[in-house]
C-alpha cells in the first residue's frame, strides 16, 4: 500500500490540497483503519462509517464538503420521525372524499355540450401532501396578519376546490361551473389559481409553470424585507411552494435558488411532487430526477429532505444490513419505477427483487399484493408530517422536500403512472366503481350508472367535517383566502410635483432623470415615502439612481461587511439590513418577481408598498412578459419604468438593446396602463394619477408602465392651461402652429416630440404649412378607450352612439394627420381608424443597429426632415401641395443619404 507521502496530493471534492500533513504517522493509522473496515466488513459498512464521520464532523463544526447526493431513501429515518398529532383514520376519510370530488368535478366538466377539460392526475398524486399541510401547517389570516403564503401547483386546483366544497366554502353549483366562468356566473371556477378571476379565493397564480417557484422565493424575501423595514410583522409567515418535478426544467424554477440560500430564507419551503412524469412521459426515464434535484438544491445551499418510501418499506430497509436493497434503489432508473407503478406484484417480485438472492429472501414472506402496495412516501401522512415539521423547524436555510408519488394515484389501473394520464379527464363507469371501492365511499352502483357521477359529502355534522373545521380554526382560518385589509394611502399634495413641472430651464436632461427627480421628492414625503420599493437589475447607476445609495441604501439582511471601494465618494455604494432599494443583480426575472411580491403586499399582508422597477426597456415586456401577465393576474400594483426606450435612442448598444416594440407588447396586457411621455410635466401628472388610481380611496387593480429615454433634451415648463385630461387620456396639443397657411397635424410621443416640433418649424418657414404638434402620451390608452366605446355602441344600438376620445379630441383639427415615434409603426397605428382625417404613420420598423442617433433616425425616416416629407406627401394627396415639392424635399434634406444626417445629441445614459 502506498504511503501518504506517495499519494497524489490533490484531493477532489473541495478539501484543500495545500494543507501540509503535520503527522503522517497518524494519517496512515486512519487510512489503515479504513482499509481494514473495507477488507473485513465490506464496502457498504465502510461507507456507513464514513458517512457517520462526516455527520459527526459537521456537528463539531469541522469544515467538510457537502455531499451532492445521498442514498435513494428517506432523509428522515424511521427512528427520528416525530409523533403524528392527527387522527390518521379521520384524515384518510377526509382525503378519500376530497379525491373523489376532485375527480368527479373534472369528469362532470367533460359532459356532452360542455367539454371544458381539466386535470385530475396531478392532484391525485399530491393529495396527501396538501392534506397534511391543510390539517397541520398552513396558517390562515384570521389572526390579522398575512398567515402563510401557499403557492398551489396549478394543475392541482380541482383538489383545492374539492376541499373547499367539503368545508362549505363552495357549493355543488360552483363545482359544476368549473371552467365556465362566464356562462355559469357568478358560480364559475377558474381553471387554475387566478386571483384576478377569483379575488377572494386565490392569492398566487402558478400557471404558467416555472413562475410559482421564483415567485415563492421572492415572496419569502419580500416578507423578510417588510419585517426588516418595520412595515409589517411577517415573522410567523411561512411560504410554501408546491411544484412538479417536470416543472423544475423551467429556467425560472431553479434560476434563483442561490438568493434564497444567500439570504437564509428559512421561511421558505419547496415541496416538489416527484411523480416522475411530465405531461407526455417520464421526467428522467434513464436517470433519477430526485437525485438530480437533490444535487442542484444542495449545491445551491438549500436544506434537502427526501421523502421517497412509505412506511411499508421500513421493515425491508431494516433488514438491509449489507446495503443490497439501497443499492437496488440507487441504481433503478425512474422509467423502470414508472413501469413498476403500472405492473403486478408478481412482476415487481421478479424484476425488482428477483435478480439478487438477498433481495428475493427479503420478500419471501410477502404476498404479491403486499409487494404491489409497497408505496411511495408522498402518499404517507406520517412520513409527510415528519418532513414538513423538519422543514419549518430548520433554521438558516430554505428547505426543499422531494416527495416521490405516483401520478394518478388511486384513480385505477387506466390512470396510475400512465404516460397519457395528464391528458385523461373522463372516468368510465368501471373506472368510477374501482375508484369508489379504493376509497371506500358509500356510493351505490346505481348512482354511478345513472347519469353524471355524484359528489360525496359526509354531512355538515359528520366527524370528518368537524375535524376539518377544527383544524382550520386552530391554524387561523381557511386557506386559500385572499383578503384586502389595506387602507388608502394619504397621497402627496401638488407641491411634491412642482419642481418637475418647472421644466429643466437651460439644462438638458433625459426623461429618465426627470422621473428620478420626481421620485426623490416623492420619497421625501412623510406619509408614503417609506413605502416606495426601488428595484433595478444592477443598473441603478445607469439610470442616475446612485444618488439614492447614501439615503435609501440597498437592502441586504447581512448589512455591509466590507469597506466599499468607493466609500469616500458622495454617492458610495451602501448596503443595509433596513435598506429600501432592492438590488437583484443581473436578473430581470428576479426583479419582476420582487415587483410582484411588493405590488401585491397590500393584499398579502395588508400593507401597501409602491414598487418602482426600472430596467432597460428592451428587457422588460420582451424578456419577462410572462411575469407581467402574472403580475396582472395577481392584482399587483406599482410603477414599471422601461428606461433607455426607443429603437434609435440607445444607439450604441445595437440590435438586442434597441426597443421599438415594448409599448405594443404592453398593449396586450389588460392590467397595464402604458404611457410614453415626452416631458417632465407629463410624467408628473401621470405619476400623480397612477398613485391615485392604485393607492387612493377607489383603488384599481392596475399597474403603470412608463417608457422613458436616455437622450438629454430641454424640458419646457408646464403650460399655463395644461390639458391634464388630455395627458391622462393619451393626447394633448403641445404646440399650436402660428405660421403658414396650409393646415396639418403632427402626432408624436416620447422622444419624438422634439422632432415633431422641429418639423413644425421647417414646415412653417420653408413650405408655408401651419402644423400643430400633439403629444400622444399613450397610444395604448387611446385605443383601449376607443375599443370600449365601439363595444358599447355594438351592444346598445338604441342609445345615442358614443364617440371615442381621440376622435373628439382631434375633430376640430384640420388634417392630414402624421404620426411619428421611436417605435414601430404598429404602435401609433393602433388609433388609425378613429383619427378624423387622412392618417399616415412613421416608425422604426425592423432591427435596431449601432450608429449615431441622427443616422439611425434618417435610416428609419423618422427624423424631423422625414416628418416634413410625410406631411408634404399627405398634403400632395389632397392637392394642396404640388407633388414636385416631394422630390425637392428629398433632395434638399438628402433623405436618401444616411450619412448626411446631423448626428444629434450623444451620450446621456440616464
Amino acid at each position: 500500500m502506498a504511503s501518504g507521502s506517495d499519494r497524489n496530493p490533490i484531493i477532489i471534492g473541495g478539501l484543500p490540497s495545500q494543507v501540509p500533513d503535520f503527522d503522517p504517522e497518524e494519517t496512515q493509522e486512519w487510512l489503515d483503519s479504513l482499509d481494514a473496515a473495507v477488507d473485513e466488513r465490506g464496502r457498504e459498512r465502510a461507507r456507513y462509517l464514513m458517512l457517520r464521520l462526516i455527520e459527526r464532523a459537521r456537528e463539531k463544526r469541522v469544515a467538510v464538503p457537502e455531499m451532492r447526493s445521498t442514498d435513494y431513501v428517506n432523509t428522515i429515518p424511521t427512528r427520528a420521525e416525530p409523533f403524528f398529532p392527527g387522527n390518521e383514520e379521520i384524515e384518510r376519510r377526509i382525503l378519500n372524499a376530497t379525491r373523489w370530488n376532485a375527480a368527479v368535478m373534472v369528469s362532470r366538466a367533460q359532459r356532452p355540450g360542455i367539454g371544458v377539460g381539466g386535470h385530475i392526475a396531478t392532484f391525485a398524486s399530491s393529495a396527501s401532501l396538501y392534506d397534511v399541510g391543510f390539517n397541520h401547517f398552513f396558517r390562515g389570516k384570521d389572526e390579522g396578519d398575512g398567515g402563510d403564503q401557499v403557492f398551489f401547483q396549478g394543475h392541482a386546483s380541482p383538489g383545492i376546490y374539492a376541499r373547499a366544497f367539503m368545508l362549505d366554502r363552495l357549493s355543488e353549483q360552483n363545482l359544476d361551473a368549473f371552467r365556465q366562468e362566464k356562462s355559469k356566473a357568478p358560480y364559475g371556477l377558474s381553471s387554475y389559481p387566478h386571483p384576478r378571476l377569483m379575488p377572494d379565493f386565490w392569492e398566487f397564480p402558478t400557471v404558467s409553470m416555472g413562475l410559482g417557484p421564483i415567485g415563492a422565493i421572492y415572496q419569502a424575501r419580500m416578507n423578510r424585507y417588510m419585517h426588516a423595514r418595520g412595515i409589517a410583522d411577517t415573522s410567523k409567515s411561512h411560504v410554501w411552494a408546491f411544484l412538479g418535478d417536470g416543472e423544475m426544467d423551467e429556467p425560472e424554477s431553479l434560476g434563483q435558488l442561490t438568493i434564497a440560500a444567500r439570504e437564509g430564507l428559512d421561511n421558505l419551503t419547496f415541496v416538489v411532487n416527484c411523480n416522475l412524469q411530465r405531461l407526455d412521459g417520464p421526467v428522467r426515464g434513464n436517470g433519477k430526477v430526485i437525485q438530480e434535484l437533490e444535487s442542484v438544491f444542495r449545491g445551491a445551499g438549500w436544506n434537502v429532505i427526501k421523502l421517497i418510501w412509505d412506511r411499508t418499506w421500513d421493515p425491508l430497509l431494516a433488514q438491509d444490513r449489507d446495503g443490497t436493497l439501497v443499492n437496488k434503489m440507487n441504481t433503478t432508473p425512474d422509467g423502470q419505477f414508472q413501469t413498476y407503478a403500472t405492473e403486478s406484484g408478481a412482476y415487481i417480485r421478479d424484476h425488482f427483487f428477483g435478480d439478487d438472492q438477498r433481495l428475493r429472501a427479503m420478500v419471501e414472506g410477502m404476498t404479491d399484493d403486499q409487494i404491489l402496495h409497497l408505496g411511495r412516501g408522498g402518499h404517507d401522512h406520517r412520513k409527510i408530517y415528519a418532513a414538513f415539521k423538519a422543514a419549518v423547524e430548520h433554521t438558516g436555510q430554505p428547505t426543499v422536500i422531494l416527495a416521490k408519488t405516483v401520478k394518478g394515484w388511486t384513480l385505477g389501473p387506466n390512470f396510475e403512472g400512465r404516460n397519457a394520464t395528464h391528458q385523461m379527464k373522463k372516468l368510465t363507469v368501471d373506472d368510477l366503481k374501482r375508484f369508489r371501492d379504493r376509497l371506500h365511499l358509500p356510493i351505490s352502483d346505481k348512482e354511478l350508472e345513472s347519469g353524471a357521477p355524484p359528489y360525496y359529502h359526509p354531512g355538515r355534522d359528520s366527524e370528518e367535517i368537524q375535524y376539518m373545521h377544527d383544524r382550520r380554526k386552530g391554524l387561523g382560518g381557511y386557506v386559500p383566502t385572499r383578503v384586502v385589509r389595506a387602507q388608502p394611502l394619504p397621497l402627496p399634495d401638488d407641491k411634491t410635483y412642482a419642481s418637475v413641472k418647472k421644466g429643466s430651464g437651460q439644462q438638458s436632461i433625459a426623461t429618465t432623470m426627470a422621473f428620478v427627480r420626481l421620485l426623490k421628492d416623492l420619497m421625501r414625503d412623510k406619509e408614503i415615502g417609506k413605502r416606495f420599493v426601488l428595484i433595478a437589475p444592477d443598473e441603478y447607476r445607469t439610470f442616475g439612481m446612485d444618488s439614492f445609495f447614501p439615503s435609501a441604501k440597498i437592502y441586504n439582511p447581512l448589512g455591509q461587511q466590507y469597506e466599499s471601494v468607493d466609500r469616500e465618494l458622495l454617492l458610495a455604494y451602501k448596503e443595509s439590513p433596513t435598506g429600501q432599494m432592492l438590488h437583484d443583480g443581473i436578473s430581470e426575472a428576479g426583479c419582476t418577481a420582487s415587483l410582484i411580491a411588493a405590488g401585491s403586499a397590500y393584499a398579502t399582508h395588508g400593507e401597501p408598498l409602491i414598487p418602482v422597477y426600472v430596467f432597460y426597456s428592451m428587457f422588460g415586456f420582451q424578456r419577462t412578459g410572462d411575469q407581467f401577465w402574472q403580475m396582472a393576474d395577481q392584482l399587483a400594483r406599482g410603477f414599471v419604468l422601461g428606461a433607455t426606450a426607443g429603437r434609435t435612442t440607445l444607439t450604441g448598444e445595437g440590435l438586442q438593446h434597441a426597443d421599438g416594440h415594448s409599448q405594443l407588447l404592453a398593449s396586450t396586457n389588460p392590467g397595464c396602463v402604458a404611457y410614453d411621455p415626452a416631458f417632465g410635466f407629463e410624467i408628473a401628472h401621470i405619476v400623480k394619477d397612477g398613485l391615485r388610481r392604485m393607492y387612493g380611496p377607489d383603488s384599481e387593480d392596475v399597474f403603470y408602465y412608463l417608457t422613458v429615454y436616455n437622450e438629454p433634451i430641454q424640458h419646457p415648463a408646464e403650460p399655463e392651461n395644461v390639458d391634464v385630461e388630455g395627458i391622462l387620456k393619451g393626447v394633448h396639443r403641445f404646440s399650436e402652429g402660428t405660421s403658414g397657411s396650409i393646415p396639418a397635424q403632427i402626432l408624436a410621443s416620447g422622444v419624438a416630440v422634439p422632432w415633431a416640433v422641429e418639423a413644425q418649424r421647417i414646415l412653417a418657414e420653408e413650405w408655408d404649412v401651419r402644423a400643430d404638434v400633439w403629444s400622444a402620451t399613450s397610444w395604448n390608452e387611446l385605443r383601449r378607450e376607443a375599443v370600449e366605446v365601439e363595444r358599447h355602441n355594438l351592444l346598445h344600438p338604441e342609445e345615442e352612439q358614443r364617440v371615442p376620445y381621440v376622435t373628439r379630441k382631434l375633430s376640430g383639427a384640420q388634417g392630414p394627420f402624421v404620426a411619428v415615434s421611436d417605435w414601430m409603426r404598429s404602435v401609433p397605428d393602433q388609433i388609425a381608424r378613429w383619427v378624423p382625417g387622412p392618417y399616415q404613420s412613421l416608425g422604426a420598423d425592423g432591427f435596431g443597429f449601432a450608429d449615431t442617433r441622427g443616422a439611425a433616425r434618417r435610416f428609419f425616416h423618422i427624423d424631423a426632415q422625414s416628418v416634413v416629407l410625410a406631411v408634404l406627401t399627405e398634403l400632395a394627396k389632397q392637392g394642396r401641395v404640388d407633388r414636385s415639392a416631394l422630390k425637392q424635399a428629398i433632395d434638399r434634406y438628402q433623405l436618401l443619404d444616411v450619412a448626411s444626417a446631423d448626428p444629434g445629441a450623444a451620450g446621456g445614459d440616464a
